[in-house]
């Protein structure tokens, strides 16, 4: 892992530089052959899409500086720069129409010109605007600058980033880690009944926030990947078999294939997201992104009990985080929400456990 900030070099493990804060990214690695060449062009085709390859927007930099005081859409006013991304800056704003705070997304010039990736956008808005529900930050508008940025409008969420909360505590307490594994199921359960799938599930796109009673809440982000079971023809040009769409360090055996989805692809990133919150780790390891890739299509994941024994986690919740990172869907559990319980009550029980018992079981046993 390297620093593109400072250049500084980490194990494979480590997520952010300590010297700066900034997100590691995994150093150059030659082309592999032969059993490799499906994981390598899995990363080549997401590679192709990350900010450096871009050369529009190094070509016309824009001065987002400008925004500042602006009044979008005669209702936004824009206050202060709040983050920004290779594609990307984030706006905090206040909606003068409802007298919400909102945080607004302005695209790059690159991003904007992009007409599949503007039309996966509009998808995006069309469906994250049923998505109102307290786990889920959805879209609120979709609009467009007088310079001809595309800007999207979503509530403004106060809090702390799941990737943050985890690297500056190494691990979370599987208590507090089942608690935010809950909301997310919900908020992923919301989205997978309306057909949705977010396939781009990772800790960066979930936001810890506190709640009036002083407890927090998990919300899930960024829906930008979303994408219906049931496609129609002009989604399935947009999202062409073999094209892999998200995060590679977060996605399923299925996705790294380019094979078709449903919602126990996001079964298998919450797994592989617990995980993290619990160890601090990944439970696949390899030297280069490729090795880490192909270790989920062929190999096993490592027991967390293996992975970090010295937390003294329980046989019940290394049995539940297994079962969802089964490499074959049918093998994992169905829902987000059956995972999130099984997790609960394992980490309640604190060892062996089974998954729970079926209301059949139940009324038998009485």
């Amino acid at each position: 892992m390297r620093c593109p900030a400072c250049g500084a070099s980490y194990p494979p493990n480590s997520r952010f530089c300590t010297r700066d804060g900034t997100r590691l990214e995994h150093s150059p690695a030659p082309a592999p052959k032969g059993a490799h060449a499906q994981v390598f062009e899995a990363v080549r085709r997401v590679d192709a899409r990350q900010p450096a390859a871009a050369p529009e927007a190094a070509a016309a930099p824009v001065d987002f500086a400008q925004f500042v005081g602006q009044v979008l859409d005669d209702r936004y006013r824009v206050a202060r720069k709040i983050g920004e991304g290779g594609m990307s800056f984030v706006y905090l704003a206040d909606d003068e129409r409802s007298g919400d705070r909102v945080a607004i997304k302005i695209l790059s010039p690159a991003l904007s010109r992009d007409a599949n990736a503007m039309a996966r956008l509009k998808r995006e808005a069309d469906l994250a605007g049923k998505l109102a529900h307290p786990n889920v930050c959805h879209i609120v508008r979709l609009g467009e600058t007088p310079t001809g940025l595309v800007y999207v409008v979503m509530p403004y969420l106060e809090g702390e980033l799941l990737c943050d909360r985890t690297n500056r505590e190494g691990q979370l307490a599987p208590g507090v880690a089942a608690r935010f594994v809950s909301d997310i199921a919900a908020g992923l359960q919301a989205a997978h009944d309306l057909g949705i799938i977010h396939r781009d599930l990772k800790p960066e796109n979930v936001m810890i926030c506190p709640r009036p009673d002083g407890k927090e809440r998990a919300v899930v982000m960024d829906f930008g990947l979303a994408k219906e079971r049931r496609m129609g023809p002009d989604v399935q040009k947009l999202t062409a078999t073999g094209i892999v769409l998200g995060t590679p360090e977060f996605m399923s055996p299925e996705q790294l294939r380019g094979k078709p989805l449903d919602a126990r692809t996001d079964v298998y990133s919450l797994g592989l997201m617990t995980c993290e919150m619990l160890t601090g780790q990944l439970p696949f390891a390899g030297k280069t992104q490729q090795e880490v890739m192909l270790a989920r299509l062929k190999g096993e994941p490592t027991p967390i009990r293996a992975l970090r024994p010295e937390l003294g986690l329980s046989a019940g919740v290394e049995k539940v985080l297994l079962r969802a990172l089964q490499r074959e869907p049918d093998q994992r559990y169905r829902t987000a929400p059956e995972l999130a319980s099984a997790f609960a009550t394992a980490v309640r029980r604190g060892g062996d456990t089974e998954d729970p018992p079926s209301l059949v079981n139940r009324l038998l046993r009485r």
